[in-house]
């Protein structure tokens, strides 16, 4: 089952389950947001997928057309933005065949002569899937921001004045919600676009705190359930009519150096992030993205994510620059 959150032409918010068609967006009844049926489910102890087969209706959306008149939103979020966390692990993903023989001769060398990526990435290779009930080793962390700063599908990314790039980062993305007694609910698996300034991470590693304090994009739909072993897709880069980037990605645990319970628990390990009823969007690291072939993006070009495990294709035009940084005048009160 795959779910999509969108606004009527009456501007009313919907959830809508994918036909098997993909053609259309079966309406949820009484549901204005996904969460609400996720409350729900964990108010009657019922699975979410029942929760929302009860309450399907015979309303039926077009769905290229609510894609083309840009009515799609992020397909799990928080009504209060605040309540709302988006952050995610890097150095997660093994790449291709080829990149994996490569990254193995690399590690063949002592720690002493590793950057400290490559040290944690080769923990992750090492640590990163215990056996079941173990902990593994951490990985790398990071914090995006609060839920303003998820963009709906087909919106623009802002390009901020003090930004020196604007990238994608080909991710999947794991939503989940925060119950009573602190318990974590996995709802879903989305697509993901982590978007980063990769040019200033690589003036120094310690500014790659700064370079994720971006906004990002997910969706369009949700996947319920588990996800695949293996999951594969194409990203590329749309310059006008032209394709000046594209790349096949992988991820999955097959793919993969860190579990996905291991990611998770790292996460969900700091009771600050175990809130009830706060909604998390945690991206599971990078798979690909156009920065690896050293592309500079422009005002205009448009991401484009696809693969067939989560139906249509995320895809974010990158706005315009804003040229201007002004300086915050911080005042005494």
């Amino acid at each position: 089952m795959r779910i999509v959150q969108f606004l009527g032409r009456d501007e009313a918010r919907r959830v809508g389950v994918v036909t098997e068609q993909g053609n259309a967006l079966q309406v949820v009844r009484g549901a204005p947001r996904l969460y609400d049926l996720a409350r729900d489910a964990l108010r009657t102890d019922t699975k979410l997928q029942e929760v929302i087969a009860q309450r399907l209706s015979d309303d039926r959306e077009d769905y290229a057309a609510a894609i083309a008149e840009k009515r799609v939103l992020v397909p799990f979020d928080h009504p209060d933005p605040y309540h709302h966390l988006v952050t995610g692990t890097g150095l997660s993903h093994l790449g291709s065949a080829a990149a994996r023989d490569a990254m193995h001769s690399k590690l063949q060398a002592e720690d002493a002569e590793l950057s400290d990526s490559m040290k944690m990435f080769k923990w992750g290779v090492e640590g990163g899937k215990p056996a079941e009930g173990k902990i593994g080793v951490a990985p790398e962390w990071f914090y995006k921001g609060d839920g303003s700063c998820a963009v709906a599908p087909e919106q623009p990314l802002d390009f901020p004045g003090y930004a020196l790039d604007g990238g994608d980062e080909v991710e999947v993305v794991g939503l989940y919600l925060a119950g009573k007694n602190h318990r974590i609910y996995r709802v879903g698996f989305a697509l993901g676009n982590e978007y980063s300034d990769h040019v200033m991470e690589r003036r120094n590693y310690l500014y790659l705190a700064h370079s994720k304090l971006r906004q990002c994009s997910y969706g369009p739909e949700l996947l319920l359930g588990e996800l695949p072993r293996h999951v594969s897709g194409q990203a590329r880069l749309r310059r006008g009519e032209d394709i000046v980037w594209e790349q096949d990605w992988l991820s999955g645990e097959d793919n993969m150096c860190h579990s996905i319970g291991n990611l998770e628990h790292h996460h969900f390990k700091y009771r600050n992030f175990r809130r009830p009823g706060d909604v998390h969007a945690h991206f599971f690291g990078a798979a690909t993205g156009s920065f690896t072939s050293n592309i500079e993006t422009r005002p205009g070009d448009m991401f484009e994510i696809e693969s067939a495990t989560f139906g249509k294709p995320l895809r974010n035009p990158l706005g315009e620059k804003i040229e201007t940084e002004q300086l915050v005048d911080v005042q005494w009160l």
